[in-house]
């Protein structure tokens, strides 16, 4: 009968260090790659609901015949702020008297939530009000939505008076988008 020996081999020193070497290579590498794609989701999905809400408001003024508006929310959720920002949240509600206020005979729709994150919302505009048609005659406007990435990273949304939406494009291939009049968007 012959004694076998059996040897546990592990990792030596020089294994082991070359192994984290090369794993602190690829995270150094793939992390800040995985957070622009992070950054890069959220964009897009706050771009879609944002048109979401804008094509629920146009939608719900073609099919009631009367004007509906979204606006900026308050901190309550049940009324306008043209103080604060459209990244705070919107509100969506039946404008019978067109003052872009939600009034006591008027109801209120749909309220989206503040946006994750810090990004922002902006444009010149507190309101959007279609009619029963679903004109957004006064209320043409670019909407730009930025990240802490700037201007170059960031979606815009352009609505004409006749109430449609159009993705912003880069026209002239400087990497920025520009908004209804061709020029380049501006992030906060």
């Amino acid at each position: 009968m012959t004694d076998h020996v059996v040897r546990n081999r592990g990792f030596t020193l020089i294994e082991l260090m070359v192994t984290l070497g090369v794993s602190a290579l690829l995270l150094s590498v793939g992390i800040p790659e995985f957070q622009g794609l992070i950054r890069d989701n959220r964009l897009v999905t706050q771009y879609n609901q944002f048109v979401s809400g804008l094509n629920n408001t146009r939608s719900e003024a073609i099919k009631r015949g009367l004007d509906v508006t979204i606006c900026k929310r308050n901190a309550a959720g049940d009324a306008c702020n043209n103080a604060g920002n459209w990244e705070d949240g919107w509100v969506i509600f039946t404008d019978l008297d067109d003052d872009g206020a939600v009034d006591a005979n008027e109801t209120v729709l749909k309220v989206h939530e503040a946006l994750d994150g810090s990004n922002t919302l902006r444009t010149g505009q507190n309101r959007i009000t279609y009619d029963g048609q679903g004109f957004a005659v006064g209320f043409a406007d670019t909407f730009r939505l930025c990240d802490s990435r700037g201007s170059s990273n960031a979606k815009g949304l352009v609505i004409s008076n006749n109430g449609r939406t159009r993705r912003a494009i880069d026209s002239n291939g400087d990497g920025i988008v520009e908004n209804g009049s061709g020029n380049a968007i501006a992030c906060p």
